[in-house]
């Protein structure tokens, strides 16, 4: 025989498997097994080894099967398997797995799962007798006797798992095991049925494998099941690492499926999902869900590094959109929350952080489905509050999800009870190193051999600072043996690498790196998301600015020159060359994408830009007559535009003019609307997978480019590309953007925390505040008594005196430096405990001076000195942006005093540098439109009739005078105004982008 021949791999995989404890097993009909396979009378009808389950309930369940011949004297087995099929086809495979069978009152376990403990010996013994069988070349076919399977597994005379091999050296490779699945493996087969037998189907070859829970035929999905190029956990791609000592996929066969973890995967990953339709109730979709190796291997690391090391730890997963985080943390909870070491349990409680609603009902159903007893998950959602997760914790309840919103109303009622907890956080760079996170620990951490050891360092008695709240709260900094944090994200930040990143040293330096990666670039190649980055066009846009006014004021230039380009951003003529791009672009390439079904987003610069956004795409719409585009808008609170105030619920309504509320939005966007127009809304966590096209009109950088960008790249079918179309951003700016997270993140070196006490000698020099006043306040701050503004008043307001009489420069300055101690200082005791009572009261103490320090009222308006003369829109770029295949470093947090001197200059020469940045070569027809509009706003009529209308009634005797104009300059640039005369689509397009300009010149005029 060909070493190479396909039956080679299946012979490695099968002696793999005897060597582990399977039995070899062959039917009558098979040629290629082991000489000492057993027979076995597999039934293809049934889809049964029906006499090995049969004796697995025998001796594992004697007293049971005992009951059961009392109940079926001459019909016992028959009765049993009978009973057992019915079970299956009613529940399905994967309860009866877990719950067993009950008949005439009679409980059967089918199989017995890993006990969490040593103490029950009659589980360990149920245990002990499962019986693993491997079948080579199986006769499974109730019609066809020919037709065989390369290898079966089987546990108890259950069939659980199908591989196909296939071998490159022969030709074929793992497409050929997939086509093979899908054409010559009929769905209808009893073995194959879905939920109700076999639970999964690999295709493998040499080097890559692949998986499917539910044969359907031409219409079946196979999923990638390899480690990554790396190996799993590390920077990679798709593929598997070469293996030179096996076959690359050996890993199958060598760990995946070995008896242990084969049960470790029935017991505690695979489940049973559906997609219900709220409104119905009706099943849409139902699912088998079976780990990804990336999966599989995050939870089994993350498990044996807390068997081996308990509790106290923290572990940073890096893993991209796309890596199926949800049913990751799904997993993780459940073994956390079952993990025992010594026979005793590691963690008493999990608690889930997240504001992700899919994950809230996921987690739950996914969990249950392990354990069913109720209770198990307890979801603090927002018809819930702080109450009730306080008393979820100090309940004892085992998982508990929550927003970490809820915990500094709560924190000192705690009781913690020499208790251990496991957090898992859900996108861990949001809101983990702040004052609610800080709250989080202070209830949860024990701190008792920290107390003790306080008490000894300031020879002070135990029971003495037991009730000291300040004490109390210095204590909680830092790492505790009771608490571990488990914190997912797909983009971290220098932050989160140090606070829950594996540290390491290299060159010198304290570096940090996440304890497990599944990348950007893995995701991408394996065809979980798409490449964002793969058809991006960038616009620049090209302007002139001059001044309304005669006088020339002089103003602070980065002030000014930010209301200057706030000018030109929210300027009319702007949005509408903006929106007329888009529109163009939606009809000629969104529209026609995932079948018709794709839909668009528009990022703006503010909340403002959106309202302006929303009408003049709702205007030029109509003018065009436009069909098959539905907008809605997103914003929040109350915007007012010239006298008017609009709400996100005041403009969007349904078709059928009902308003549409905020929480209503996500649905009737998915449901019934195309086009989406936000403003600091939806760009992160957004989920809708029919997203396929981003305008942006606004600047982003660094996580949130990554993240905002990244609502495009989820897939679904039909769904073979995306598109970014930008006003903003360059290129490069985005590809640095991007490029730390594509293959995995690490922290150059880790923040000094003398930094912060830098920062303090800085601002004491100031001489703001006094030692006394810190004293003062911290002494009310720490009572038990009851607290109020006016006693924190009396030992704050010196210090606003004393700021006051600052310039604006050392104003600046002090700001700047409260503002960085304060952010590094929340940071650096989430890492380690300092034990600094002094520097603890400076830091509650510029914490609330922070609050009432006086704002900047100086702001600059120039709304009325300002006038667009020259503008156009140019595309600079268009194709893929492309990322570099390595690791990507972000820096330690910085802190200091950044106050600069705020120089000044006339509004004149801040307009020249603008112009000069943002300037082109103007065509003859920017020129030619600029004339246009100073013959318009000369004539006496029309001005007249600009200053005392709106824009719309001015729009309607606004054309008599165009064609008057017109009539007037005939002879002068013939070839312009030949083609004015002669298309009247073109005319309107020049009429349209002049009237916003026209209006407005006169209107300035007018003042």
């Amino acid at each position: 025989m060909n070493k190479h021949h396909e039956i080679r791999i299946e012979e490695v995989c099968e002696k793999s498997l005897v060597s582990e404890g399977y039995i070899s097993v062959r039917d009558k009909y098979t040629i290629h097994s082991q000489p000492s396979s057993k027979l076995i009378d597999f039934n293809p009808q049934s889809a049964l080894i029906e006499s090995v389950l049969i004796e697995y309930v025998k001796t594992s369940q004697p007293k049971a099967w005992k009951a059961h011949t009392n109940n079926y004297p001459s019909t016992s087995e028959k009765a049993l398997i009978d009973r057992t099929i019915q079970e299956i086809k009613r529940r399905g495979i994967i309860d009866v797995l877990r719950k067993g069978i009950t008949d005439r009152g009679v409980e059967f376990r089918l199989i017995r799962f890993t006990p969490n403990t040593s103490m029950n010996a009659e589980l360990t013994y149920q245990y002990d007798a499962n019986t693993f069988y491997v079948a080579r070349q199986l006769h499974y076919s109730n019609l066809n006797k020919d037709l065989s399977l390369d290898t079966v597994l089987f546990v108890n005379g259950l069939p659980l798992v199908t591989i196909e091999f296939k071998n490159e050296y022969t030709g074929q490779n793992y497409e050929n095991a997939i086509t093979q699945y899908k054409t010559d493996r009929d769905s209808r087969e009893p073995i194959f049925e879905f939920k109700r037998r076999t639970l999964v189907h690999f295709a493998v070859d040499t080097t890559n494998a692949y998986m499917t829970t539910r044969l359907e035929d031409e219409a079946t999905r196979f999923l990638p099941f390899n480690q990554g190029s790396n190996g799993a956990g590390n920077v990679g791609g798709s593929g598997n690492p070469i293996n030179t000592n096996d076959y690359d996929t050996s890993y199958l066969w060598n760990h995946v499926l070995t008896k242990d973890n084969l049960l470790n995967i029935l017991n505690r990953f695979v489940h049973y999902q559906q997609d219900i339709n709220e409104e119905t109730g009706e099943v849409e979709k139902e699912y088998i869900i079976f780990p990804r190796y990336h999966q599989l291997d995050v939870v089994s690391k993350i498990i044996d590094d807390v068997s081996e090391n308990g509790s106290g730890k923290n572990y940073l997963i890096e893993h991209s959109a796309g890596s199926g985080k949800s049913n990751s943390i799904a997993w993780l909870a459940h073994r956390l929350s079952t993990l025992h070491k010594n026979d005793q349990k590691v963690f008493n409680t999990i608690i889930v952080v997240t504001d992700r609603k899919v994950l809230d009902s996921q987690l739950q159903s996914t969990i249950y489905q392990f354990d069913h007893t109720p209770g198990v998950v307890v979801k603090i959602d927002k018809g819930k509050t702080s109450k009730d997760l306080l008393k979820a914790i100090n309940d004892g309840k085992q998982i508990i999800i929550t927003t970490i919103q809820k915990f500094p109303n709560i924190y000192q009622d705690i009781v913690q009870n020499n208790r251990n907890f496991a957090v898992i956080v859900d996108e861990a760079h949001q809101s983990q190193t702040g004052e609610t996170a800080k709250a989080l620990k202070q209830g949860l951490a024990n701190i008792e051999e920290t107390l003790k050891y306080y008490a000894e360092l300031q020879e002070i008695e135990e029971e003495k600072l037991k009730d000291d709240l300040e004490t109390l709260e210095i204590l909680s900094q830092g790492s505790h043996n009771n608490l571990s944090f488990f914190a997912f994200t797909a983009t971290p930040k220098n932050k989160t690498l140090q606070l829950f990143g594996v540290p390491y040293e290299e060159d010198g330096k304290r570096k940090y790196r996440p304890f497990h990666v599944y990348s950007m670039k893995q995701a991408i190649e394996e065809g979980f998301i798409l490449d964002v980055l793969k058809n991006y066009m960038a616009y620049e846009t090209y302007f002139k600015i001059a001044k309304s006014v005669a006088d020339d004021p002089e103003m602070e230039i980065k002030s000014a020159a930010k209301e200057v380009l706030k000018y030109q951003s929210l300027h009319p003529y702007n949005i509408s060359q903006k929106t007329a791009i888009m529109l163009d672009h939606f009809s000629h390439i969104t529209k026609n994408k995932i079948g018709g079904k794709a839909k668009a987003m528009v990022v703006t610069s503010s909340r403002l830009s959106a309202v302006r956004y929303y009408y003049e795409f709702a205007k030029q719409i109509s003018e065009k007559q436009m069909t098959g585009l539905d907008i809605l808008v997103a914003f929040s609170g109350v915007v007012e535009d010239q006298g008017t105030e609009y709400t996100e619920q005041g403009i969007n309504k349904t078709k059928e003019g009902r308003v549409i509320s905020e929480t209503q939005l996500p649905r009737e966007f998915e449901r019934n609307f195309n086009c989406l127009i936000v403003a600091e809304k939806y760009q992160t966590g957004f989920d809708e997978p029919l997203l396929h096209t981003m305008f942006v009109d606004k600047r982003l950088t660094g996580v949130k480019a990554v993240q905002t960008l990244s609502r495009l790249n989820r897939i679904v079918k039909g769904k073979e590309d995306t598109f970014i179309l930008d006003f903003v951003n360059h290129v490069d700016e985005i590809k640095k953007s991007f490029q730390p997270y594509y293959e995995a993140t690490i922290l150059e070196n880790e923040t000094n925390p003398n930094v912060m006490y830098d920062i303090k000698n800085q601002l004491d020099n100031m001489q703001i505040y006094r030692t006394e006043e810190i004293v003062g306040f911290n002494t009310i701050y720490f009572s038990r008594e009851e607290k109020n503004a006016s006693k924190f008043s009396n030992f704050l307001r010196p210090a606003i005196d004393r700021y006051n009489l600052l310039d604006d420069i050392k104003k600046s300055e002090f700001k700047s430096g409260v503002s960085s101690f304060l952010r590094v200082y929340s940071f650096i005791t989430n890492v380690e405990r300092l034990l600094d009572k002094k520097l603890h009261e400076y830091y509650n103490y510029l914490k609330f001076l922070r609050m009432i320090l006086p704002r900047d009222n100086n702001k600059i308006i120039l709304d009325d000195k300002l006038i667009l003369e020259y503008y156009k829109n140019e595309q600079i770029f268009s194709g893929s942006i492309h990322l570099e295949e390595n690791q990507g470093g972000v820096v330690p947090i910085q802190g200091g005093i950044l106050g600069k001197e705020k120089k000044k200059d006339k509004l004149s020469r801040i307009l020249d540098d603008i112009n000069l940045a943002f300037g082109t070569h103007f065509s003859e027809m920017d020129k030619v439109l600029l004339q246009f509009v100073e013959d318009l706003t000369k004539n006496h009529e029309l001005k007249s009739f600009g200053k005392n209308n709106d824009i719309k009634s001015f729009e309607l005797i606004y054309k008599d005078y165009f064609d008057n104009m017109l009539i007037d300059r005939i002879e002068e640039n013939n070839n312009f105004f030949e083609k004015l005369g002669q298309d009247d689509d073109f005319k309107k397009v020049v009429m349209d982008k002049l009237l916003p300009l026209v209006f407005e010149r006169i209107r300035k005029d007018s003042k």
